[in-house]
């Protein structure tokens, strides 16, 4: 097998997570055109958008399977070009049949590599002398605001949706012509089993996973509410909260494993998880708007870096093979984004907006609390990988 600590392949994984930002966030500003298009109501449109998420949660478990055979390699690159070739016909479905059938085969390709990326991630940083997971996550995140400010230039314009998608086909079609040749081979014996039933610490990282990707969904589509309904902010700058959260998250990652380097990943889990609980305290107390807002920073900057730990951990376990258990981790943090926000409005509906707010807060002290559990020696998964395998070959 090639070295994993070279150049070139830390390249070819920052490529990956930046397609993989990129081609999802340009298809976010198409949402407006596809409902206008097929003529739809806000019922059949989350019922579209829906094929999206089952697509992505569906291929994240084949992903975890396939790649525990055949190595990252192959799906990252499939499902790359996947996300390009698919990404047109977006544009011109003109039913909502083709168009449930073209996200699903988008998501599928957008959980693809989102898993196939991190098994890579944590291929390559094992072969590094310092931690690089957090500034590929901050990839992602970039990929993601290129893709959208990209595709909004364009349809500003007067470029039209197909144009702008044919073109943002074309720099992933390029960027994963460059990867290509750099990315790892790092196929499996061919006897590793091809499903694993994920084991206590792989559950606990999956349930951290879940937890924080909860609170940036929740963020995401509940922030602007809570600011305009608290009165803190006209309804036209609603956004602004979500935007100072993604910021401060890009930051952290993109410094992250500098950081990492320093203190370790008991300290980021431990302080990361202090600083984004304290946030949502100054999000939620402060009575001055402005002091109030500096809370999103806070959430973004402590959240920023703990899914990369959980990840590097899920790469390091030996409890079952990495390839699953990173699959199980994204898949679990996925289904955080997906139903989470769902269950944020039940809450809501009973304690109020603000009393969820305080909900997620205190499922994140999670992190904190659990970061000598997550970062103590494997002496325990090193004895239960002497036990046999509870698996299922395909």
């Amino acid at each position: 097998m090639q070295s994993t600590d070279r150049p070139e392949t830390r390249l070819a994984t920052r490529l990956a997570f930046l397609v993989a930002g990129f081609g999802l966030a340009c298809w976010a500003p198409l949402v407006p055109f596809a409902k206008n298009r097929l003529g739809v109501d806000d019922g059949v449109l989350g019922m579209l958008l829906l094929c999206l998420g089952l697509g992505s949660v569906a291929a994240m478990l084949v992903t975890g399977m396939l790649s525990a055979r055949y190595g990252s390699k192959p799906i990252i690159i499939a499902a790359g070009l996947g996300l390009a070739i698919i990404l047109p016909f977006l544009t011109v479905a003109s039913t909502p049949f083709t168009l449930g059938l073209a996200l699903a085969a988008f998501g599928a390709s957008l959980g693809s590599i989102d898993v196939a990326m991190n098994i890579h991630a944590v291929e390559v940083e094992k072969g590094a002398d310092r931690p690089l997971m957090s500034g590929f996550h901050a990839l992602f995140s970039i990929g993601g605001f290129v893709g959208s400010l990209l595709v909004t230039l364009l349809l500003s314009i007067q470029a039209g949706p197909l144009v702008a998608t044919l073109l943002c086909s074309a720099l992933m079609v390029l960027a994963m012509a460059i990867a290509w040749p750099r990315l790892l081979k790092t196929a499996q014996s061919e006897d590793a089993p091809l499903f694993v039933i994920p084991r206590g610490f792989v559950l606990l990282l999956a349930f951290l996973a879940a937890i924080t990707f909860l609170v940036e969904g929740a963020i995401l589509d509940w922030s602007a509410l809570l600011l305009t309904t608290e009165g803190r902010l006209d309804a036209s700058h609603g956004g602004l909260g979500y935007m100072l959260f993604a910021i401060a998250m890009t930051v952290g990652r993109l410094g992250g494993d500098a950081i990492t380097a320093k203190i370790g990943d008991r300290a980021i889990l431990l302080w990361g998880g202090i600083i984004a609980v304290a946030g949502f305290a100054i999000l939620l107390l402060s009575p001055v708007t402005i002091l109030a807002m500096s809370g999103f920073l806070f959430i973004g900057l402590g959240a920023s870096n703990i899914v990369p730990v959980l990840f590097r951990k899920g790469g390091a376990q030996t409890a079952m093979p990495s390839g699953l258990a990173i699959a199980a981790i994204t898949m679990t943090g996925y289904a955080g984004v997906l139903v989470g926000p769902a269950g944020m409005g039940f809450v809501a509906d009973h304690i109020g907006l603000p009393g969820s707010f305080w909900a997620l807060a205190i499922l994140l002290c999670a992190a904190p609390l659990c970061a000598g559990i997550v970062t103590r020696n494997q002496d325990r998964e090193e004895e239960d990988a002497h036990r046999p395998y509870r698996s299922m070959d395909a």
